[in-house]
């Protein structure tokens, strides 16, 4: 279990990390380019570490990067585009050294009309396939016994999936789409990844937690939510996190010592979290992945080996 960790909802990244010396470290962020994904980046580089910032084009990523450190390097990540996710791999894989931690940070959320591709809706495309296919592909450069992976879900988890958690049978959304729900999926498959991935990483020491960051402004997450629903979350930013408290739990996970050896939890204001009562179906979890992985290794041209490094 974590000791006694003195932050809270306000804390903010710069905090959960102040004088922690994250030199000759290596961490991969994707949605480097805003929000909680920048803030993360620039508390990593900020106490030495080196960030490899992933951003669905090269110039949102360079220019992520030029603005906070010559220690963060960008890179083109496109989750939609399972061509794109290989191609950062290998680039990562292509540089010398292992790397301390991955965070999943990048995301969509509640697009208003039904959008698919490889036969998958598009913000479970986004936020769990992208990732997960990532996460696989660099699972074995993260460092045994001090690696860690952090995969950013939300309590949408809890208060919009489905019932069943994953709707297996309508993945493409062609049934029926609600865009709040199929948000609530795809945050509920990050949280059960990450369950799953802890189990498959244990034997070599590797903590993988799941979090909530909380509702904070200036991310663009909710840009395409309709008018009247828009109009109420800006009379609402004034009660919501900063992006820099937004990012302080993911950062706190990423980086900080005070939580060596925790795993398999989710988190939210820095602390362990009640989650979804579904992420402790272990078959659910387990078929998710089975599902996740045929999803990839249909199409993409690649072969499925590196998807296996992880079981």
């Amino acid at each position: 279990m974590a000791k006694s960790i003195p932050f809270g909802a306000r804390a903010t990244a710069d905090k959960v990390l102040a004088g922690i010396d994250l030199s000759g470290k290596r961490y991969v962020v994707t949605g480097c380019n805003s929000g909680i994904g920048f803030e993360t980046m620039s508390a990593l580089t900020a106490n030495g570490g080196q960030v490899l910032g992933l951003a669905r084009t090269l110039p949102a990523a360079k220019a992520a990067c030029d603005k906070v450190s010559p220690g963060a390097t960008p890179l083109a990540c496109d989750l939609a585009d399972l061509e794109s996710v290989a191609a950062a791999a290998d680039a990562i894989r292509a540089m010398p050294g292992a790397l301390d931690a991955v965070i999943a940070n990048a995301g969509i959320a509640n697009l208003p009309a039904l959008q698919t591709r490889y036969g998958v809706e598009m913000q479970f495309l986004v936020n769990h396939v992208g990732h997960f296919a990532l996460l696989n592909e660099l699972s074995d450069l993260v460092r045994d016994v001090t690696g860690r992976v952090v995969i950013v879900s939300s309590s949408a988890a809890m208060h919009q999936a489905p019932p069943e958690g994953i709707m297996f049978d309508n993945l493409d959304g062609i049934k029926f789409y609600k865009p709040n729900l199929f948000y609530g999926q795809s945050k509920l498959a990050n949280g059960l990844f990450a369950k799953e991935l802890s189990r498959r990483l244990s034997s070599r020491g590797i903590a993988v937690n799941s979090l909530h960051p909380g509702a904070t402004r200036g991310t663009g997450l909710n840009r395409s939510v309709a008018w009247p629903l828009r109009i109420a979350l800006k009379a609402a930013q004034a009660f919501m996190k900063s992006a820099p408290q937004g990012a302080a739990t993911q950062s706190l996970l990423a980086a900080s010592p005070q939580v060596n050896g925790v795993t398999g939890a989710f988190w939210a204001d820095c602390q362990i979290a009640k989650g979804s009562p579904l992420l402790e179906d272990d078959e659910l979890a387990k078929r998710l992945w089975q599902v996740s992985e045929d999803i990839v290794a249909r199409h993409r041209a690649r072969p499925a080996d590196s998807l296996r490094r992880a079981a």
